[in-house]
């Protein structure tokens, strides 16, 4: 059976520095291929050698077979012209984030339109019933409303479907996607790779899907292949390679996964499995006890957004997006919160932060209700209680060294006489999260994701907070970062005894995590209680859901 596409000693080299290094492997026809790896590994880059979308900086050598027009050709030695009239049409890509990969000034249906037009001789009105046909095939219940709008009036989940419509309107005969499903819900995330799966089996498409983790891609891809620093280390059926891994870094990847670790131990991080020949031995978390004074307390709290107005400009109907929510966090506890996207969770830790004013309801932090207070009670809240966001990149200030950006909240707060005194508490920061001193005078981008969390971490308790509030902060990551973030979080509870929030879409995390769980569906909470009992017996159709969705 020829391949669908066959890459020959790839070789990528962007100056000095070699990112792929010499790799071979076919894509079958009719197949479902992944390429798995961590951020760095060489997996995007060798994805958009295929399509020669590298920077003008970039070098390739090999060969990249792809059988176009009864001919087999090396799809690198093609001039622009020629790779024009492949990309989209023969070969089409999926991009890791659809915001940016569609254009914000047109609808989703003239986009979709536009790429069939630009590959085929059919009509506008043709492609137009053509696009609400594929838009249909992929689940949207309402095309014809889809067609009309624009990207940023559409989910997350449905920006991915119109880029899946896009990728695949032409019939192409190769269709890669990268990374489609990171930060996704689990459950969007699930239904979009049995999608493409679908589409696979229907078109009879050759899929090259590329990810971090090997949990995504155990029940749909038919070929594995693992690249680590550029190089494929390990690749085969992908049944036989996840249930008897030969490589230590497939071994790797699939021991960080929360979901295939137990809460009291410690997860395994990448360098555990390759930096020596032993086996890997589980350790111990450390033993926190939570204490049954009241840290945080919730009370009935509701968070409405008027919808609808009349001719007198007052609301006729709201959006709730937090309706009359209760709950408490007792002193050395991590509470998790869990849902989809859209459930209210990041509105209520944005409430409780005091960043989003309540409709109703009371928010107490120890003991004091902080919707009460005044300017001078603030400034203490605001020392009290401190916030990890999702994205670091863009929650830290490119201009500012890192050392400076943990010691401005120092300076705003008046904490410590000078300079030194803060320079010292910055160190003590960046040791607390394991992170040398040495890099102080680093920008943000000089720091890789898991490193940047970890800035991010330190600067939060830069004030030394009682409570902390983690939104979605390690679900970008990929999972041996994850690993080292979610172990750190562990240590620092236990080491400074602080009582947290943790905000997630993915079960598995939360669970690892935390003490216990909250789970939110559209702004109410209809399961609560201990970690391992939500997890393995969950009560509520909508958890059981949530935890099918991650336990693939």
């Amino acid at each position: 059976m020829q391949a669908a596409l066959a890459i020959h000693n790839l070789e990528v080299n962007f100056g000095h520095t070699q990112v792929v290094k010499n790799i071979s492997f076919d894509i079958p026809p009719g197949k479902l291929t992944a390429l798995v790896g961590e951020s760095g590994s060489g997996k995007s880059v060798t994805a958009l050698s295929i399509l020669k979308l590298l920077p003008g900086t970039a070098q390739c050598q090999g060969n990249i077979l792809f059988k176009n027009a009864g001919t087999t050709e090396n799809l690198l030695s093609l001039g622009s012209k020629a790779m024009a009239a492949i990309r989209g049409n023969r070969i089409s890509m999926i991009f890791q984030e659809p915001m940016t990969s569609l254009n914000p000034l047109l609808t989703c249906g003239v986009q979709v339109t536009e790429a069939l037009r630009q590959h085929t001789k059919i009509s506008k009105q043709k492609a137009r019933q053509l696009t609400m046909d594929l838009f249909s095939q992929v689940g949207f219940h309402d095309p014809v409303s889809v067609m009309k709008r624009y990207p940023h009036e559409i989910s997350g989940g449905q920006k991915q479907r119109v880029m899946i419509v896009m990728a695949i309107c032409c019939k192409p005969d190769l269709l890669i996607a990268d990374e489609p499903t990171t930060a996704l819900d689990v459950t969007v995330q699930k239904n979009i790779l049995r999608l493409i799966k679908a589409l696979q089996e229907q078109n009879n498409m050759a899929v090259l899907l590329i990810t971090h983790d090997l949990g995504v891609v155990a029940d749909i891809a038919d070929h594995i292949i693992l690249m680590y620093q550029g190089k494929i280390v390990e690749q085969g059926d992908t049944q036989k390679v996840l249930q008897n891994p030969s490589h230590p870094y497939t071994r790797a990847l699939l021991s960080c996964r929360p979901a295939a670790n137990q809460k009291q131990y410690r997860l395994p991080v990448i360098s555990q499995f390759l930096e020596t020949d032993l086996p890997y031995v589980p350790i111990l978390k450390p033993v926190t006890h939570i204490q049954e004074n009241e840290e945080l307390q919730v009370e009935n709290v509701k968070v409405y957004f008027p919808m609808q107005k009349n001719v007198f400009g007052k609301p006729k109907s709201f959006f709730k997006a937090v309706d009359d929510v209760s709950f408490t966090v007792h002193k050395n506890e991590i509470l998790g919160l869990v849902g989809e996207s859209g459930c209210g969770k990041t509105t209520l830790g944005r409430t409780i932060l005091q960043l989003q004013q309540a409709t109703s309801g009371n928010i107490y932090l120890k003991g004091k209700n902080v919707q009460n207070l005044d300017d001078g009670e603030k400034k203490i809240f605001r020392k009290e209680i401190q916030i990890v966001f999702q994205d670091p990149y863009g929650s830290l200030n490119p201009r500012l060294t890192i050392g400076d950006a943990i010691e401005e909240p120092l300076q705003v707060h008046g904490i410590y006489k000078n300079k030194n005194q803060r320079k010292e508490r910055v160190i003590e920061l960046f040791e607390q999260v394991n992170l040398h001193p040495d890099l102080v005078n680093r920008y943000p981008h000089q720091f890789s994701g898991g490193q940047r969390q970890r800035i991010c971490i330190a600067r939060a308790l830069a004030l030394n907070p009682s409570f902390l509030v983690f939104d979605e902060s390690v679900s970008a990551l990929d999972v041996s970062v994850q690993a080292q973030v979610l172990n750190l979080i562990t240590d620092i509870k236990s080491s400074l005894r602080l009582s947290a929030i943790f905000i997630s879409h993915d079960l598995s995390v939360v669970h690892y995590i935390s003490d216990r769980i909250l789970v939110m569906q559209k702004g109410k909470i209809v399961e609560a209680g201990n970690a391992d009992d939500i997890f393995y017996r969950p009560v509520q159709p909508y958890t059981r859901e949530l935890i099918n969705s991650i336990m693939a």
